[in-house]
């Protein structure tokens, strides 16, 4: 099983979110007993930005033993595509590419995504199974 995950998850855990990082954390533990955790360009690129030390980001990452995952061309194109039907149905640029680009990665190399963005993606990913660590199970 692999498990790409969002950035909002990494930075619950690896900032100390007062009010997600307990859940998120525990989340991530489950998902890596059952497999592998990936995270695409886009992902590390934000996650690294809340670390001062480029190596303190990396060691982190590699205690998480978070992998990564480059974008593929299928993933850029099912982005582009997510992108226009949200645009096209009225979406404002509330939503940037980056967050198509995250969900569009998980469809192409992941079995699921982890996030707490649970609506935006199941509505604009339907086929993509999302873990959302503030869920109720």
């Amino acid at each position: 099983m692999i498990t790409a995950v969002d950035t909002n998850v990494l930075i619950d855990v690896l900032g100390a979110d007062p009010k997600f990082a307990t859940a998120s954390a525990e989340a991530l533990r489950r998902c890596l007993s059952e497999g592998a955790l990936v995270a695409c360009e886009v992902v590390w690129a934000e996650t690294a930005t809340v670390f001062d030390d480029a190596e303190l980001f990396k060691d982190a990452m590699d205690r998480l033993t978070a992998s990564f995952s480059p974008m593929t061309e299928e993933a850029a194109v099912t982005a582009a595509d997510a992108w226009r039907r949200y645009r096209a149905g009225g979406g404002s640029r509330d939503r940037i590419a980056a967050d198509f680009l995250i969900a569009g990665h998980a469809s192409a190399v992941a079995d699921r995504l982890l996030t707490r963005d649970r609506g935006f993606y199941r509505k604009y990913f339907s086929g993509l199974p999302i873990v959302d660590p503030t869920a109720p199970d």
